[in-house]
């Protein structure tokens, strides 16, 4: 769908900002009968020129023979590929600041696609806690069926504690992956990725393997922090949440290095777990506002989380741009994160009945799980997105029943502070 014409990013001596490349990176209208925006390409099967084509499309996509210079993939069925998919991932490239992308059907999509890619029977999986309850549930529960270990340090115990859970797992079995959710669901702690590079260069992994660094980068999306340039391999998101925005979709992505990302691909091609193309042209569009977006959310936040902090029924607020200037994480969040971006959380005075009735109690903001919309959320993460980890690891990982999870949207902020005055009140 598009030739080097219509991927530059210079113009003379100048840059082109992301914001920018997002109005029309990768795509080249005149194949389109000049249509301004992408058509999408509502098809199963692409038909071949001739059967030649069809054999050199298959062997390049199977891994039959090396990428010949400058050689693009031939379009062959919408599992392996597809126009509106392959724009949606150069446009993710840029963000992240990546070499090559996948896009998915599901966060959980691309999060269990590329930890079957890299995880073995007898292998281990570090990984960062708290993590999304889905992903705890896949690395506790579902992973350790087919012989893979988890191996969990808390976020919050700083490089020692991931370093300590390095060293169990060196004396038990391979290392397949350092998995770091980073600011971490729903707690905001934060994980090193630069010292996780290091870590994973002194491991080996299954089958001779290199250990690779993954992340999940969805609380704070590709505009507020770039793993690969911390030292990720991969980098894990939830597409659903800021890049898609309006809480209408839901798919997923990874990127990273097109060598790190070549097992995957074949993973994604064979469990067919890929996005479809109506959902790739929905997540184009929405990328287009991505930067407004996330900007406008971020600093309605700050006045949000600045106001919570203060109330009288409010135990404390876990939002990044708080961290004080000598608390053990103010360096990392300023050396890693670019924003504190537009999702914490804040524990009421009191318990489970008492989160609950501020939550029953709201009207502008909505009471459902999710995050990076347009609309602002609230939710209950020991009840909810968390509920499936035991009670006393929820504590041990700072999980309280009195935490509540708020999304802050793009609605006037002023507003946003005047229900949830009216809730805590309550």
């Amino acid at each position: 769908m598009s030739n080097e014409r219509w991927r530059k990013r210079v113009l003379g001596d100048r840059r082109l900002a992301p914001e920018t490349l997002m109005m029309g990176y990768g795509y080249d209208p005149f194949l389109s009968e000049r249509s301004l925006k992408p058509p999408i390409f509502h098809t199963s099967t692409f038909v071949f020129r001739t059967a030649e084509d069809g054999k050199e499309f298959f062997e390049l996509a199977y891994g039959l023979r090396q990428k010949r210079p400058n050689e693009e993939p031939g379009l062959i069925y919408s599992r392996i590929n597809n126009p509106d998919l392959e724009m949606l991932e150069d446009r993710l490239v840029i963000w992240d600041e990546a070499e090559d992308n996948l896009v998915f059907a599901s966060g959980m999509a691309a999060i269990s696609t590329t930890l079957w890619a890299y995880a073995r029977p007898g292998s281990a999986v570090v990984h960062s806690g708290p993590v999304y309850g889905g992903t705890d549930f896949l690395l506790k529960r579902i992973l350790p069926q087919f012989g893979v270990n988890p191996i969990e340090f808390p976020a919050e115990g700083g490089t020692k504690a991931m370093e300590e859970a390095v060293d169990r797992a060196r004396e038990l079995a391979p290392v397949a992956a350092l998995y770091l959710e980073t600011p971490a669901n729903p707690t905001n702690g934060l994980v090193d990725i630069g010292r996780a590079r290091e870590l994973a260069d002194g491991l080996g992994g299954p089958e001779g393997r290199r250990t690779v660094v993954i992340v999940d980068n969805t609380f704070l999306g590709p505009l507020f922090q770039t793993p690969i340039a911390h030292g990720a391999d991969l980098v894990v998101t939830s597409l659903t949440k800021y890049v898609g925005g309006h809480s209408d979709l839901i798919a997923g992505g990874c990127s990273g290095t097109t060598a790190a990302l070549d097992p995957i691909r074949g993973m994604r091609t064979i469990l067919g777990t890929m996005c479809d193309p109506h959902t790739g042209w929905l997540l184009m569009r929405s990328l287009e506002t991505l930067k407004l977006r996330m900007t406008a959310a971020a600093e309605g936040a700050r006045k949000v989380a600045e106001f919570l902090s203060g109330h009288p029924r409010v135990a404390s607020v876990w939002y990044l741009g708080f961290l004080p200037e000598d608390h053990p994480d103010r360096p990392l969040f300023e050396r890693q994160c670019k924003s504190a971006g537009s999702t914490f959380a804040f524990e009421v005075k009191g318990g489970e009945p008492e989160a609950f009735a501020v939550l029953n109690r709201l009207e502008v903001i909505k009471l459902a799980v999710s995050l990076g919309g347009t609309e602002t959320l609230a939710s209950h993460p020991a009840s909810m997105t968390h509920s499936d980890i035991p009670h006393e690891e929820q504590l041990r990982l700072g999980i309280t029943p009195a935490l509540i999870r708020l999304s802050v949207g793009i609605e006037n902020p002023d507003d946003l502070i005047a229900d949830l005055d009216q809730a805590l009140k309550a």
